[in-house]
């Protein structure tokens, strides 16, 4: 039987669609083929170095760090509470108060209202500094002016200086408003003559915008951050406390001692002089922590080379010369002293306990 042209032509195109369809098909594996294969090249790559980085580890970092800690040091229930405080006092000072007074019920600490409140109201003037709004700031310099004066603190002048700028941004419309505001520069014309001249001359710019002016300086966002830096110096200083908080100290400390005391136990392990570090509480080595971490002078027997401490305390002689306790009952002979550096002779018991 004879197809139909029009049944012909309908076969013919489904042929040339079929047809279409498989190069199309073949040309989509294809790719697919050689996408997996890239990644697969790729993963190997990576996987190569991922390995790499647990040997690293393995290698780098000893798990074991008691040898280098004295077994003792939390043996005391005082010890524990200390440690306790110190952690909470830590997460008061970061804004987490939620998590403080949970430790607080756990390990039975008790913090008294008056430790508690003032690093409340810290934080709350800091979150409103990161918020941009200063007035919490400023209402807190005003209220604590001649404390702040008396520590030569420029904040409140600057808390001042940051909210003018802030008016300057708003542009032509706040002119009157800054104006206003500049009486607030008054008590600190004195001292901050300089500054307030350069506040005064960019209201000049304000029609044609602060930011296309010589005065743009004044807008850089990187003021935001220092104030609120000045803000905690200042107020840790008035409370009496460390501008960073102490558990923070401690830590990057120790994270940078404790490389130099996992190599020196391994050097007595190697050479089987256990001897030489027999005081928990006392370095074999001196560590250089860096000059962050100068809190206080430091006084080393010139006699010993050993660093004075509590109980071995540096004293001064008649002479003027400073040596160690220790060194003063190993030079005294027959109840006399002879400086071992001038000549003179001198009762021991006339050397006075210095401190630094």
């Amino acid at each position: 039987k004879k197809i139909p042209d029009r049944k012909r032509n309908c076969l013919f195109l489904q042929d040339a669609d079929l047809s279409v369809l498989s190069q199309t098909m073949a040309q989509c594996c294809k790719n697919i083929k050689e996408t997996v294969q890239m990644l697969a090249s790729r993963h190997k790559d990576i996987h190569g170095s991922v390995s790499k980085v647990g040997k690293a580890i393995d290698r780098n970092f000893d798990a074991e760090i008691s040898a280098v800690v004295a077994e003792t040091v939390w043996d005391t229930p005082e010890r524990q509470k200390y440690l306790s405080e110190t952690i909470v006092e830590h997460l008061y000072r970061q804004g987490m108060l939620s998590v403080a007074e949970d430790l607080c019920q756990e390990s039975g600490v008790v913090i008294d209202m008056s430790m508690k409140q003032p690093f409340l109201e810290l934080n709350r003037i800091l979150e409103a500094l990161r918020m941009q709004d200063l007035r919490p700031a400023l209402e807190w310099a005003v209220t604590n002016r001649q404390r702040l004066l008396d520590l030569n603190s420029s904040l409140e002048f600057k808390l001042h200086r940051l909210y003018f700028i802030s008016l300057l941004s708003g542009g032509i419309g706040n002119q009157m408003q800054a104006l206003q505001y500049a009486r607030h520069f008054q008590p600190f014309a004195s001292q901050h003559q300089r500054d307030i001249q350069i506040l005064m001359g960019s209201l000049v710019y304000l029609r044609h915008g602060i930011e296309n002016s010589p005065y743009r300086s004044l807008l850089e966002t990187n003021q935001w951050a220092e104030i609120c830096n000045i803000f905690t110096r200042d107020a840790c200083a008035l409370l009496g406390l460390s501008v960073e908080s102490p558990l923070s100290v401690s830590f990057a400390s120790g994270c940078m001692a404790l490389p130099v005391l996992m190599n020196i136990k391994q050097v007595i392990e190697q050479r089987q002089c256990s001897g030489v570090w027999t005081h928990k509480d006392e370095l074999p080595i001196e560590i250089d922590l860096g000059k962050k971490c100068w809190y206080h002078s430091v006084f080393a027997c010139p006699i010993l080379r050993q660093q004075t401490s509590e109980s071995n305390p540096p004293m001064k002689l008649i002479c003027g010369h400073v040596i160690s306790r220790d060194a003063l009952n190993k030079l005294t002979n027959a109840g006399k002293l002879k400086c071992p550096y001038c000549p003179m002779e001198q009762n021991p018991s006339h050397a006075k306990q210095i401190y630094f």
